[in-house]
């Protein structure tokens, strides 16, 4: 089992012919995902490296059953891209695209609540690595090598530390269920919390790792969270413990604007919570496999 993405999700690419939609599709293809198609506007009807295209969303899930998307949409117009997946019915959708204006993203949010909860495509990104479900399908930029197939599930804004967590497991033997990027833009689509609500009732997770990072009050909301109804071991690091106050770190998303945001507060609070924290990036290996170890003994 995993969550969101498994080897029989039919997957579509919006922006399929260009030149960055081109290589992850294929590199998803040899991963084993299940690719049915692309869609860029004007090109509909062409076979592209073997998959169709078709002009519109629609066109691609009534043709071909896709039940999830993958956006390499230019930021100009990948909120546009979101939402025609969203009218189509798709219940998943990846965004990887960088650079949406916040501005693009609220109308996106706003679009999407139009439709009931149990309706509504849950969405990833954007500005994020994609969701891997290792040895079964990927949908992103993650390089599908270092994930060993496992039980710990991995949930990040930064996708170069999931990297590091994976690779550092895989070394140890520790193998993961499904590792999500959510993204390190201050809007998107999923949080912490919709990922962990996600993880704690799937049962081939064993213990979840949280990668957060300055600014935004998402990793206190999960631990606290997370405290009161997580039976699973939660094991987080927070980057940025030496950013400045008001000064924006690599994503749009890391500025430190008010109390609980640095790095440092967000490790206290996650802490009194309960959460094993994971004090430098070098780490995450050993931490991990010591809370798999204690939560075995416990058993």
């Amino acid at each position: 089992m995993s969550i969101l993405l498994d080897r029989r999700t039919r997957v579509i690419v919006q922006g399929l012919t260009g030149k960055i939609g081109t290589f992850h599709a294929q590199d998803m293809k040899r991963y084993g995902t299940k690719v049915v198609g692309g869609v860029t506007p004007g090109k509909g009807g062409m076979i592209h490296h073997g998959m169709p295209v078709f002009n519109t969303v629609k066109g691609a899930v009534r043709e071909t059953g896709a039940e999830a998307s993958i956006v390499f949409v230019p930021p100009p117009f990948a909120a546009d891209s979101i939402m025609e997946a969203a009218d189509a019915g798709l219940k998943l959708c990846v965004c990887i695209t960088d650079g949406i204006p916040s501005q693009d993203m609220m109308r996106v949010k706003r679009y999407m609540r139009r439709f009931r909860y149990e309706d509504r495509m849950r969405l990833i990104g954007p500005n994020c690595a994609g969701v891997i479900t290792p040895g079964q399908a990927s949908m992103g930029i993650m390089p599908g090598s270092i994930y060993l197939p496992g039980r710990v599930g991995i949930v990040g804004r930064s996708g170069t530390l999931g990297y590091e967590a994976a690779a550092q497991m895989k070394a140890l033997g520790i193998g993961v269920s499904t590792s999500v990027g959510i993204g390190g833009d201050p809007i998107n689509g999923s949080s912490f919390l919709d990922m962990l609500k996600l993880f704690e009732e799937d049962e081939d997770t064993d213990a979840v790792v949280m990668i957060g990072e300055i600014g935004g009050p998402q990793e206190a909301e999960a631990g606290e969270w997370a405290k009161h109804n997580m039976r699973k071991p939660l094991i987080a690091y927070v980057a940025g413990l030496s950013a400045p106050k008001g000064k924006r770190m690599g994503h749009a998303g890391a500025i430190i604007s008010a109390f609980g945001e640095s790095a440092q507060e967000k490790v206290e609070i996650l802490r009194e919570a309960g959460v094993t924290i994971v004090p430098t990036p070098a780490e995450f290996g050993p931490t991990v496999a010591a809370v798999l170890e204690q939560k075995k003994k416990a058993a």
